[in-house]
């Protein structure tokens, strides 16, 4: 199922207004504390402590030797912010759409590997820390990943500034990008449905089966089933949504605690819209297997016919 990309351009702007609002959010929220002299050293230990975000190995790495004249906590965690920021701006514009996407699906995997977890049987941790594995804590930023590998696919989309600098139009595959954005998500609900009872392990406040059953139609659903299922993740993320405001809270704050969720409304709209592409559906696995199994059955039936046409050489010397 090969298209121009004037197809897929409102999911580009979907996805990448979804994945730019994201970091707009978590700019804003992280500089708003950051520049603030009441709240900065809070923020920065609140990433750099033992339920943090970044592990020994990297404040180490970082932050001491060469690098660590030059760069400190404060100043890389203002950095960081900053260029979130930056181009959460760039992407709900569709400015530098590709270059900005390549980076993030790279970038966003450094948060899993960077994370302190403790997972070893046994042992009991006194400080509090994540005894979940990374990859379950983290499932949403590589899900964000998945999505930014689609969104470098497809380019900027419509209503980008991009599209003033290079009008180029390509054709794409949506059975692959399809693949990887139902893969991408279903991976996430799969890990949701089966692992959300256990610390940090995100569960969108819905009940496990229901995040199971979504996770496992966008893995082996047909087209119909990964509408279905799209459409039904735009609306377990905006329940979450609701769930998680807080008139407690400010506006920017109450926006942080979900700000992951406004890209997986985009995906799950963009799958709606979309579907996930046939490949490796569940009915495509099947043909797939019969066709191997067919293969064989005449490989090895070719293989005896040849046997049973050799001659057998007789001893014809007395």
């Amino acid at each position: 199922m090969t298209c121009k990309n004037n197809n897929h351009e409102l999911a580009a702007l979907l996805l990448r207004s979804g994945l730019g609002l994201l970091f707009i959010i978590g700019g804003v929220s992280k500089l708003s504390l950051l520049l603030n002299s009441s709240t900065h050293d809070g923020m920065v230990a609140n990433y750099m402590g033992t339920s943090g975000y970044i592990n020994t190995l990297f404040q180490q790495y970082l932050f001491t030797g060469g690098m660590g004249e030059l760069l400190t906590p404060s100043l890389f965690l203002t950095i960081l912010s900053g260029f979130e920021l930056v181009s959460g701006i760039a992407l709900v514009s569709g400015f530098l759409v590709r270059p900005l996407a390549l980076l993030y699906a790279f970038l966003l995997w450094t948060f899993v590997i960077a994370l302190p977890v403790m997972t070893v049987p046994g042992v009991t941790v006194d400080v509090k820390t994540y005894t979940s594995p990374a990859i379950f804590v983290q499932i949403r930023d590589i899900a964000l990943s998945g999505m930014m590998f689609v969104l470098f696919n497809l380019g900027a989309g419509k209503a980008a500034l991009d599209n003033r600098f290079s009008s180029h139009v390509s054709e794409i595959s949506w059975d692959n990008l399809g693949l990887l954005l139902r893969f991408s998500i279903g991976a996430m609900f799969i890990v949701a449905g089966f692992f959300g009872s256990f610390p940090s392990v995100p569960s969108f406040s819905t009940y496990q089966i229901i995040l199971a059953a979504i996770g496992l139609c966008l893995i082996f659903g047909n087209v119909k089933v990964v509408k279905a299922a799209g459409f039904t993740t735009v609306l377990v993320m905006l329940w979450y949504m609701a769930h998680k405001l807080n008139m407690d809270k400010g506006f920017i704050e109450n926006l942080n605690g979900f700000k992951r969720e406004f890209a997986f409304v985009a995906a799950g709209g963009t799958l709606f819209m979309l579907g996930g592409g046939r490949l490796f559906t569940m009915n495509d696995l099947v043909k797939r297997a019969r066709k191997y199994f067919s293969s064989q059955a005449v490989s090895g039936h070719q293989s005896l016919s040849l046997e049973n046409s050799v001659p057998v050489n007789s001893n014809i010397n007395d």
